[in-house]
């Protein structure tokens, strides 16, 4: 099995000197064999760096090291590796860093099966439990699920919906987490919230 994007970029993203990988739940869901409409990319090189090669590609948030490009029809969304600051706002963090190593980029992202690395040969990377729980159908944050929560309170959400939609269970600290930290949720935007209905979450637990 192959995905026809990853296939075009990365030759793109090799004969200019740079790294593609793909993430989250692109690779999740590719590991599955589900289907999958969003194709997530992580690259060490940076949107200055791919205005070289990409001139084509949306670049309006660049400075997040985001960019989208079309390729064979699909839309692809490349972001260059990063480490984050600490988070003032429960939404966004502080500051950005561009970084070369997916082990120090995997430590920002919040659940272990989403943290998966898959470089140009489908060969995949995990530095935490991702693929033990993959196959045991557990969503589980990466590091202390209080602090994950406390940054950004949607994740207790999307914990939520990846257990309904994937049929998974969350792991006890999870889900002790997002029953403890419930309260957080009000202080989201109900457009978050209501998006993520649309997504597949359903409330298991109550406000």
């Amino acid at each position: 099995m192959r995905d026809e994007a990853f296939e075009i970029l990365k030759i793109l993203f090799n004969q200019n000197g740079y790294r593609l990988y793909m993430v989250g739940g692109t690779t999740r869901d590719f590991l599955l064999g589900r289907d999958y409409e969003d194709r997530d990319f992580v690259t060490d090189a940076t949107p200055e760096q791919e205005k070289e090669f990409l001139p084509n590609a949306e670049y309006q948030f660049a400075k997040f090291g985001s960019i989208r490009v079309k390729v064979a029809g699909i839309k692809v969304d490349i972001t260059t590796l990063r480490v984050e600051g600490e988070y003032n706002d429960r939404r966004h963090p502080g500051f950005i860093k561009f970084v070369k190593s997916i082990e120090e980029d995997y430590v920002r992202r919040d659940f272990t099966i989403n943290a998966l690395y898959m470089d140009e040969a489908y060969q995949v990377h995990d530095f935490g439990t991702g693929i033990d729980d993959l196959n045991a159908g557990v969503i589980r944050f990466i590091g202390d699920p209080d602090k994950r929560i406390m940054e950004d309170p949607l994740r207790i959400i999307r914990a939520e919906r990846f257990a309904e939609t994937l049929g998974f269970e969350l792991d006890d600290d999870t889900k002790e987490a997002c029953i403890r930290n419930r309260g957080l949720l009000d202080e989201l935007n109900p457009d978050k919230i209501n998006e993520e209905r649309r997504k597949g979450w359903v409330d298991r637990y109550g406000k």
